[in-house]
C-alpha cells in the first residue's frame, strides 16, 4: 500500500480517501435527513448539500487535514467549524437564509457526525492494537 510520510508518521493514501468520502458523505446524510424531515423532496438535495460541502472542503485545506485526517483534536474539530461556519455562511450569501434552530441542529448533527466517526475510528484502532500480540 502506498503511503504519505508527513508529520509523525505514515498516512495512507487510503486513509485519507477514507476520511474524506466519510466526511462528504455524512455531511451529504445531513443535508438529505434535514430535507426529509421538512417533507421537502431529495430532487433539491445539491442545493442544501453544496454550502455545506464547499466549506468541508475549504476546511479540509486550510487545515491540511489529508496529513492527519482521523485525528479528532485539530483536524476533527477544525472540519466541524469550518462546515457549519462556512455551510451557514455559503447559505446566507446564496440567500438560502438560516433561522437560529437551523443552526443549532447544525452543529449538533455535524459535530455528531464529523466528530463521531473519527472517535470510533480512534476506539477501533485501540483495540486493534490492543488485541496484536507483543513481538518477542
Amino acid at each position: 500500500m502506498a503511503t504519505l510520510r508527513i508529520g509523525a508518521g505514515p498516512t495512507s493514501r487510503s486513509s485519507i480517501s477514507t476520511a474524506g468520502v466519510f466526511d462528504a458523505a455524512l455531511v451529504l446524510a445531513f443535508a438529505a435527513i434535514g430535507r426529509l424531515s421538512h417533507g421537502e423532496s431529495l430532487a433539491g438535495l445539491g442545493v442544501t448539500y453544496w454550502p455545506f460541502l464547499g466549506a468541508l472542503i475549504i476546511g479540509w485545506l486550510l487545515l491540511r487535514a489529508w496529513r492527519h485526517p482521523r485525528r479528532i483534536v485539530w483536524i476533527g474539530v477544525g472540519i466541524w467549524i469550518a462546515t457549519v461556519a462556512g455551510g451557514l455562511l455559503l447559505r446566507l450569501a446564496s440567500g438560502q437564509g438560516v433561522q437560529l434552530s437551523f443552526a443549532i441542529v447544525t452543529t449538533i448533527v455535524l459535530g455528531v457526525f464529523l466528530l463521531g466517526w473519527r472517535a470510533i475510528a480512534a476506539l477501533l484502532l485501540r483495540r486493534g492494537r490492543q488485541r496484536m500480540p507483543a513481538a518477542a
